[in-house]
């Protein structure tokens, strides 16, 4: 830079070696503000000093990607007020103003947003907590941002619920068909009397309407947000978890006649040496030998009907049923994924099918009645 241009700029940056150090150290920490880093090197390229290299404005302007006025109040801060004054925190000239949610009106806040919400409304909405604070003497006057910022510093989320399955409390119906099952699954492993578990879920067929772009280096795949529904199809599982074997049908429907013809080829084509079968089901209401009568005629019917030793998870406790189990694991490795059409979906599971069945993919179930009886004490009747 000559003298010239250094004489027409009113505030002229001439550092130290000292201060050249401690910014150049700044720069280099890694923990400093980036603020302060800014300020540090536009000092640095700034300084017209015989160690520094006396950069133009416009040049730092470009190279640090900042603004003239923020290279301009820097000169002006160093020179009018010194070189600490540059990297020190501004202190506040008007003192901060206190939050009007705090403490125990805080407390009340949130347990307003935690509470039922007024008639006629899902959920509380910010308007409606303003409207209520105020109306509840909690504070003279609120705004969106100060009642919304309570519940956001404290990560609630109250207009999240989850859908459970809440078993009922010292249930005798719910503990005797528990017990009949837990003692079902301790029992040896006998080829004549297979241990079969029935269940059932739905896969909506979904085809993309755009072609996705694969992953690569960087970035992952991308599908497209819009899609085209092609109905749905239904997917019965049958597991015989002692033996590792499973086998999962795909229909169009779900009703007593589909599943009635489910288990004539389970008891007639995968298990036609065995004496009786043992099946657990849960108690949707086509799970029954009825189902059996309304496919078959009678004769037949009441055949298949003593092929089976049938038992039932109790309501609210189907988890009891290894076949869910088994389902959640195809959800996982075969389902979660875009299948356009049934043909599709046939093909997938029988593969992901003959793979588990190929390595004998067993179920190890440790939860007996004793274990029950401890656990689950609350769902016992006092007697």
């Amino acid at each position: 830079m000559t003298a010239k241009e250094i004489a027409v700029k009113r505030y002229v940056v001439r550092l130290s070696g000292a201060e050249r150090e401690q910014l150049e150290g700044l720069v280099r920490k890694g923990k400093t503000p980036a603020r302060q880093v800014l300020k540090a090197r536009i000092l640095l390229k700034a300084d017209v000093s015989e160690g520094g290299p006396g950069w133009s404005d416009s040049r730092i302007i470009a190279v640090l990607e900042t603004s003239p006025s923020m290279v301009y109040r820097v000169r002006k801060q160093l020179v009018e007020e010194g070189f600490d004054a540059v990297l020190r925190r501004k202190p506040r000239e008007t003192p901060a103003v206190p939050p009007i949610f705090d403490g125990e009106k805080e407390a009340k806040l949130i347990a307003l947003a935690c509470s039922e919400p007024p008639k006629g409304y899902a959920r509380w909405t910010l308007r409606l907590l303003e409207d209520k604070v105020v109306e509840l003497g909690i504070v003279e006057r609120a705004s969106d941002s100060t009642i919304w910022r309570t519940p956001k510093k404290n990560a609630l989320k109250p207009h999240r619920r989850e859908c459970w399955v809440i078993p009922p409390k010292a249930s005798s119906a719910f503990v005797a068909a528990m017990e009949d099952v837990l003692a079902v699954y301790t029992r040896p492993h006998d080829p004549d009397r297979p241990l079969i578990c029935l269940d059932e879920t739905s896969k909506q067929l979904i085809a993309e309407t755009r072609v996705p772009i694969p992953m690569k280096a960087g970035r992952p795949a991308r599908f497209d947000y819009e899609y085209e529904r092609n109905g749905t199809a239904n997917l019965f599982m049958l597991f015989a978890p002692l033996e590792g074997w499973r086998h999962v049908k795909v229909t169009d429907r779900h009703t007593a006649i589909d599943y009635a013809h489910v288990l004539k080829e389970l008891a007639d084509c995968h298990f036609a040496n065995a004496a009786t079968i043992t099946l657990v089901q849960d108690n949707l209401n086509i799970h029954s030998k009825a189902s059996l009568y309304e496919a078959f005629p009678a004769a037949e019917a009441r055949r298949l009907v003593e092929r089976f030793e049938w038992h039932y998870t109790p309501k609210h406790g189907s988890w009891l049923n290894l076949a869910e189990s088994e389902l959640g694991v195809l959800s996982c490795q075969c389902l979660d994924r875009r299948i356009p059409d049934k043909d599709i979906l046939i093909e997938e599971v029988a593969a992901w099918e003959t793979d588990r069945n190929t390595h004998h993919a067993k179920a190890s179930w440790h939860f007996t009645t004793a274990n029950a009886r401890i656990k689950l004490k609350h769902l016992y009747p006092s007697i």
